[in-house]
């Protein structure tokens, strides 16, 4: 009877590790995901995690459906989140791996990204800024 208990027990230690290992440890999924920063924070109560929302461009469909066109994703690297808080209001391609479940330490979300694929300011083709002012012109001088 003792060896049977013991046998049990390790196969149950043994099914709950692979459990919690594919539930919280396992990559689902990994990709990158393009579009502009909304922000990047620092927040939560007992653990402190870096979260973040990207704004992805796109149009909508006539079929029925909701369709989100933010990304939300959590950032475990202190180092690369604040290189991201620079990056605010930049369009941005960010390398993603999704998870089955998440930890309350690494983040709020499935998504946690781990680097930044490239970044470019933000085209904005209708910007409030004037124009230049044309170049003076002198009397007399010759036009090179």
């Amino acid at each position: 009877m003792k060896k049977f208990v013991t046998i049990s027990l390790l196969l149950l230690v043994a099914a709950l590790s692979v459990f919690i290992y594919f539930r919280f440890y396992f990559v689902f999924g990994e990709g990158v995901k393009s579009g502009e920063l909304n922000y990047v924070v620092r927040k939560g109560f007992l653990f402190k995690t870096y979260e973040g929302k990207l704004i992805q461009a796109g149009f909508r469909t006539q079929t029925a459906g909701l369709q989100s066109y933010e990304f939300e994703f959590s950032v475990p690297d202190k180092e690369l989140a604040e290189r991201l808080m620079l990056l605010g209001g930049q369009n941005v391609e960010l390398h993603y791996k999704e998870y089955f479940g998440r930890l309350p330490w690494r983040g709020f979300t499935k998504f946690i990204v781990d680097s930044i694929v490239s970044s470019s300011p933000t085209y904005r083709p209708y910007s409030p800024a004037l124009p230049p002012a044309p170049a003076p012109q002198i009397e007399g001088a010759e036009a090179i």
